[in-house]
């Protein structure tokens, strides 16, 4: 008879959020368990190093294996093959009862590489999220510019979306926070032109990690604006106004 294992008897899968960049963000408690579980996986490009294990560095304790997760970070991309394969790998050590931690820039329930693997794993181990410090209110804090106050309500576009839907979110918004800009940087400009925001709103490109920069829209290159570049919009121009 086949014996069956519980979610008791196994490892914890851990989701922990290493923030956006700077390695001093961490939490207390991300940077205990990091410190202790020796099996770590973390997303990666399919050549050269992981941005997630690069902050998470300076809490390692004694790794004893790593699993790189190597993908095409191309949003229109499904990775679909990379989480099945990193699943399979990680199940193999909590089957084993091994905790495993994965390695998250900013949180791993915004808009994190981890939910992909907790939606895989989640149902047979035990799992526990740890947050993270998110690009948001990273950026928020690097360029001085509250996300929003009051009763007033924020909302969260990312920039890969069509142009009619970021003008429709942005029209109804008191404030907003525009995600994952790189290419897509003309298209935002052109909707904050025709909705007069342009003149308020503030571009961060990768906070908390070297190369950071704060500007105004005028200064921004619609060529050369990475990915982990956010823009913060207040339709009162500052949040406490």
């Amino acid at each position: 008879m086949t014996e069956t294992v519980t979610k008791a008897q196994t490892g914890t899968l851990y989701g922990i959020g290493v923030g956006p960049g700077d390695p001093s963000l961490l939490t207390l408690k991300a940077a205990g368990l990091l410190g202790r579980i020796a099996i770590i996986a973390y997303p990666a490009p399919e050549q050269g190093d992981s941005l997630a294990r690069s902050i998470a560095a300076p809490h390692l304790g004694a790794v004893a294996e790593e699993i790189p997760l190597r993908m095409r970070f191309d949003p229109a991309q499904r990775a679909d093959a990379a989480y099945d394969a990193g699943a399979a790998a990680i199940a193999l050590h909590l089957q084993a009862g091994r905790d495993v931690a994965v390695l998250c820039e900013g949180d791993p329930f915004f808009y994190g590489s981890f939910i992909y693997l907790f939606a895989r794993l989640a149902p047979r181990f035990a799992v526990e999220v740890v947050p993270g410090v998110s690009s948001l209110t990273a950026a928020a804090a690097v360029a001085g510019h509250p996300l929003t106050t009051r009763d007033d309500a924020l909302v969260v576009i990312p920039a890969p979306r069509p142009e009619a839907d970021i003008e429709r979110l942005l029209a109804g918004a008191e404030a907003a926070a525009i995600i994952k800009l790189g290419r897509h940087l003309p298209k935002v400009r052109r909707v904050l032109e025709r909705l007069g925001l342009a003149g308020q709103a503030i571009c961060i490109e990768r906070a908390g990690q070297p190369g950071q920069r704060v500007c105004r829209m005028d200064a921004v290159d619609d060529q050369g604006t990475p990915y982990f570049a956010i823009i913060l919009v207040h339709k009162r121009g500052q949040a406490w106004s």
